[in-house]
């Protein structure tokens, strides 16, 4: 019988097999040795972290320096870098001696004044007196202060137990501040060496480019630097004007206090207003009002308005760009990201600029012909 077709399945040619080689065992072990390295490093980074903040700092504030270091050497010291760069330092110190002496000496003054009046204050807060009393007595402090008396003691004496903490903390904090002015020191002093070094190992014709967006990038941590402090004098201005305004004591300290903290990204401008709104409430409920109004306002306008604006220029940067900057580094690092965010982004935008010019090509400056590349205008016409 003839069979027919149907329900015969054709036999299709098979394909070859893709030619599997076994990974060879280098491979293997290169490939774990470098993800065992990588794991090393995070976790040396990670307990390193207080210096790398300290080194990056520094570094900041050596590149806002590294210009007028420049300006002094070229103009004044006649091409001593060493003395250049001392000149600046101690002129840092003594502003900074000067910050702490406005604060210093009207505390210490202020103080030995209010330990003389403090028995007297007592008395009058117990008995509504005074603007101590006042106080306590409009915000009903003084009923809850009588009706907790043993809860507050046990809290006072549970303050003692981490004064250890405190003090091991205030010694790093002064460690870290001692530190981040060595380094930038030694960053400034030593920044030629290490820039020209850094560029030898680069081929000749790659060395302007680099110097150049290099530069660029160092104008934008100044840009940052001048105009964040733009900002705080702004803030210390209108701080001590509307104190002045309702009367509130000690009006030029609290300012500088609040001009201070306003460098401190994310949580110094909140800083300066509690210790603002405080001293305001022991003076009087109107002048209370009009500093808490004053500062929702201000802070509101310094978010969405000053910073903007002021580092759009400084730094060069598209004040949207600026504002989005700002909250994606402060939801990944927090205080460190918010003071990095800004002049992070404009290095980043001028070393994007210049790989886009350098990538697709800017247009020539002489329009030209042919394969010889002729200029156009010696083009005779056909």
């Amino acid at each position: 019988m003839r069979s027919s077709g149907r329900g015969t399945s054709r036999l299709m040619p098979s394909s070859p097999l893709p030619d599997r080689r076994p990974v060879p065992v280098r491979t293997i072990a290169a490939t774990i040795a470098m993800v065992l390295a990588t794991a090393i490093l995070l976790l040396v980074l990670r307990e390193v972290a207080r210096v790398v903040i300290w080194i990056i700092v520094a570094a900041f504030f050596s590149v806002a320096l590294y210009p007028v270091v420049g300006w002094v050497e070229r103009r004044v010291t006649g091409g001593r870098r060493s003395l250049a760069t001392l000149l600046v330092f101690v002129l840092v110190l003594v502003v900074l001696g000067g910050l702490v002496t406005a604060f210093a000496v009207p505390l210490t003054r202020e103080g030995t004044a209010f330990a003389g009046q403090l028995p007297q204050l007592i008395d009058d807060a117990r008995h509504g007196r005074g603007p101590v009393g006042g106080f306590l007595d409009r915000t009903n402090a003084l009923d809850y202060v009588q009706q907790h008396q043993d809860k507050i003691k046990a809290f006072a004496s549970g303050l003692t137990t981490p004064a250890t903490g405190v003090l091991r903390g205030v010694a790093t904090g002064v460690a870290g501040i001692v530190t981040i002015f060595v380094l930038a020191y030694l960053m400034v002093l030593e920044g030629p060496k290490v820039v020209e070094g850094s560029l030898n190992l680069l081929h000749e014709e790659n060395r302007p480019r680099v110097r150049a967006v290099s530069a660029d990038c160092a104008k934008s941590i100044t840009g940052y630097l001048s105009g964040n402090l733009l900002i705080s004098v702004i803030c210390g201005v209108l701080t001590y004007i509307t104190l002045l305004v309702v009367g509130v004591p000690f009006a030029g300290l609290i300012a500088l206090f609040v001009a201070l903290a306003d460098l401190i990204p994310l949580v110094g401008a909140t800083l300066g207003a509690i210790v603002a709104i405080i001293a305001a409430a022991i003076h009087s409920v109107p002048a209370l009002i009009v500093v808490a109004i004053f500062f929702l306002v201000y802070q509101q306008l310094e978010n969405h308005l000053l910073q903007p604006v002021i580092l759009s220029r400084t730094v060069k940067l598209n004040p949207l760009t600026v504002l989005i900057s700002i909250l994606i580094a402060v939801e990944l690092a927090g205080v460190l990201g918010a003071f990095l965010a800004i002049p992070v982004a404009g290095m980043i935008q001028v070393v994007a600029r210049d790989l886009w010019d350098h990538r697709r090509g800017r247009p020539k400056d002489e329009p030209t012909v042919g394969e010889d590349r002729v200029p156009a205008d010696q083009v005779a016409p056909a």
